[in-house]
């Protein structure tokens, strides 16, 4: 393995400890539940079918973005609490 080598390896492997590291800290709280559409660009609280990562929408309320809100406030705020199986 050469230099270039090691140093992408070491580059990917950041890159996955991060992702697991970010993703055990998306845990919904009991008094959270997970909203589909109501994420703006930026804001997204984990991945999807397309990124894998927190923050990483590129539009305002993506139906197959998601948002932790308050237990009982999604649908009032436009969402839904299960994902559009078109969108994924």
């Amino acid at each position: 393995m050469n230099k270039r080598q090691a140093m992408l390896a070491t580059a990917l492997a950041s890159v996955c400890a991060a992702s697991v590291v970010s993703a055990a800290g998306h845990e919904a709280k009991p008094d959270q539940e997970k909203c589909y559409g109501v994420a703006k660009a930026g804001q997204n609280d984990c991945g999807t079918a397309t990124h894998g990562c927190a923050g990483a929408a590129k539009t305002d309320n993506d139906p197959a973005e998601w948002k932790f809100v308050a237990k009982g406030t999604c649908e009032r705020a436009g969402g839904k609490l299960g994902a559009d199986k078109q969108a994924e």
